[in-house]
């Protein structure tokens, strides 16, 4: 069981594939062409390709999260995207237990890539 001042880190994708964007476009139903289509994202919208939905990343942080604690124990997880998530990514999730108030562990969490340049961040709350 987490305590205050503990610390946890976790792999969230050692190489992040076109098909994974792909493959969740189809689960979520987000079918922006901004994370599927190469050439509109580079010719009408010039970013330099494809690119993660914030919630993929945000899907893989919760299951980092709910592993660590257990299925049961999270009770509030909100985030902030803070930069985008490109092809190829390696993202390493981190999270600290900052307090406990009302039963509940505070917990910071925040997600880097493979040059620890943060593309998420947020807190969570989790039963004590």
């Amino acid at each position: 069981m987490a305590a205050v001042g503990d610390t946890h880190e976790a792999q969230l994708v050692d190489d992040l594939t076109r098909t994974q964007l792909v493959q969740y476009a189809g689960a979520s139903g987000d079918y922006n062409p901004l994370h599927t289509d190469e050439p509109f994202a580079k010719e009408i919208t010039h970013y330099p390709t494809v690119f993660a939905h914030g919630m993929l990343t945000m899907g893989m942080t919760g299951q980092a999260l709910t592993a660590w604690l257990g299925d049961d124990a999270l009770r509030t997880f909100g985030v902030r995207f803070s930069a985008q998530v490109w092809p190829g990514d390696k993202l390493t999730a981190r999270f600290t237990v900052e307090g406990e108030e009302e039963g509940a562990l505070q917990i910071a969490v925040s997600v880097v890539n493979q040059d620890d340049r943060e593309v998420l961040v947020g807190t969570a709350t989790a039963a004590a």
